[in-house]
């Protein structure tokens, strides 16, 4: 058993539903990136999603476009993002995902990305510009190092092709709450509900949820019917605000303790 589903089996067996927060990679720095997982932590993350800075974020808005701009300009690379991590798994056994686009996976090379990032500590990736169906090389890599290749879901999925994935997911099914990019409308919780319960019922892994919260609320009411709630970019914000000045991590550390309150204030379904 992978760090991903203990995880979820300590949360079930407590009935809690995972928080799992979203940062850029190298945003506004590789040393802050490190300093701000262990916030995330301490203030009630359950699973880190590390995204990958790239140059065409084509699934993202505005807000984690500029991250990863910042990010690059700083000079962050997949090589230094594994050191990274390397360094952070001194002190954390939290699970860690690499979320990105498989352009600097490609570049990299799949084989030794697949390596290298399972001796570093990461438990998953999710690509988000590679289809399921055309990911057979890499899953193949992936299975071999212990890597999750984690698969994203949406509401437009057709019934037959979501039966198709949810079948074979790993770690956990990531279920994007709305068409469109990151960080641009409210989740509409309701709209969903429904369509998650029905997932979850067939799935041999959990459900996140992502895209969309932005609030204490907002995540509340998700952890009611998903067993994970993702929140990106109302915290990619916040680091965009204070980019490295002292205020950074208490701000960040209050966020995520509000979202976790609002979590656990709501009661799971």
């Amino acid at each position: 058993m992978g760090r991903i589903e203990a995880t979820f089996e300590q949360l079930q067996r407590s009935g809690a539903r995972a928080l799992i927060p979203f940062i850029t990679a190298g945003d506004p720095a590789m040393g802050i990136t490190e300093q701000l997982i262990h916030a995330l932590v301490e203030s009630g993350a359950d699973l880190i999603e590390l995204g990958v800075p790239f140059s065409d974020p084509m699934a993202d808005g505005p807000t984690i476009q500029a991250a990863s701009e910042r990010a690059l300009a700083a000079g962050a690379t997949l090589a230094g993002i594994l050191e990274m991590v390397r360094q952070v798994r001194k002190h954390t056994n939290v699970p860690i995902v690499l979320m990105g686009y498989f352009n600097p996976v490609f570049r990299f090379g799949v084989e030794r990305f697949a390596m290298e990032a399972a001796e570093a500590g990461v438990d998953g990736v999710l690509l988000v510009d590679l289809p399921p169906e055309e990911a057979g090389e890499v899953h193949t890599a992936f299975r071999q190092a212990g890597l999750r290749l984690i698969t994203l879901l949406a509401p437009t999925t057709p019934p037959e092709r979501m039966a198709r994935l949810r079948a074979v997911g790993e770690g956990y099914l990531y279920f994007v709450s709305m068409t469109g990019v990151t960080g641009v409308q409210q989740v509409d919780v309701r709209a969903i509900e429904e369509q998650v319960r029905a997932l979850r019922k067939g799935s041999p892994v959990p459900v996140a949820v992502g895209f969309g919260i932005t609030t204490p609320e907002d995540a509340g009411a998700v952890a009611q019917f998903a067993d994970a709630v993702v929140v990106g970019s109302a915290l990619v914000k916040i680091i965009a605000e204070c980019g490295d000045a002292p205020e950074l991590l208490p701000r960040v550390k209050a966020f995520i303790r509000s979202l976790r309150e609002g979590m656990d204030r709501a009661k799971a379904g």
